[in-house]
């Protein structure tokens, strides 16, 4: 098997458990980190967090991790990392995106998710935990609105229940189910095609937005 980023996401599954054989109980750490990195840093957006809880839950169902120490810890990771990236935001704020080309620090993601803040207010860091790349973003959107922090901690546990707790239930429960387990690869494109699709929607309605201002305003 060809060791790439595609391959691994695509058979997130085998990668996860060979990883719970070879280094047994600090599988929890690397989890750990991998939620707290895509929720916490503005960087790694790019990382597969629904797809990750999903086949977590499935390997914990089979024996190979702890489902409700799995779930403690990975929901702490993403609260901590939310915090993280709501102190980054709150004392660093725009001074990161200043260069409009910069490749690190996307300025268009943040604007998007500016624009989602906008028509959502604080609940958005809730309903972004459902959505790649604005849940890593939203926290940071905070942040530099000076959300008060208890009201933004609120937002982001309820978040976090609902994204860690769900996915993780439902890989424990369905992923090996025979049928899903079977064509697992297709499962792991479904979920990110579907938690994609609301942020897609909202690209290109931004953008016919705008090509609709410009054109009316000449």
């Amino acid at each position: 098997m060809e060791f790439n980023p595609l391959d691994i996401i695509l058979h997130l599954d085998v990668y996860l458990e060979m990883l719970v054989t070879n280094y047994g109980n600090w599988i929890y750490a690397i989890l750990f980190m991998v939620i707290f990195c895509e929720t916490g840093l503005v960087v790694t957006p790019f990382l597969p967090g629904d797809s990750l809880l999903f086949i977590a839950g499935a390997v914990a169902a089979g024996g190979g991790m702890d489902p409700v120490l799995l779930g403690g810890l990975l929901m702490a990771a993403a609260v901590l990392g939310d915090s993280t990236n709501y102190v980054i935001g709150r004392t660093a704020g725009e001074r990161l995106f200043r260069n409009p080309n910069s490749k690190i620090f996307r300025r268009d993601y943040l604007q998007q998710t500016h624009e989602f803040y906008d028509r959502h207010g604080g609940k958005t860091v809730t309903l972004a935990r459902f959505l790649p790349i604005l849940r890593t973003f939203a926290p940071f959107v905070a942040g530099v609105a000076k959300m008060p922090y208890p009201r933004f901690l609120t937002f982001s546990v309820v978040g976090t229940i609902g994204w860690v707790g769900g996915l993780v239930t439902l890989g424990y429960f369905f992923g090996n189910v025979p049928f899903i387990k079977q064509h697992l690869s297709l499962m792991v494109v479904g979920i990110i095609v579907v938690s994609m699709l609301p942020m897609i929607i909202g690209m290109v309605r931004s953008r016919l937005q705008r090509n609709a201002a410009k054109a009316h305003s000449r």
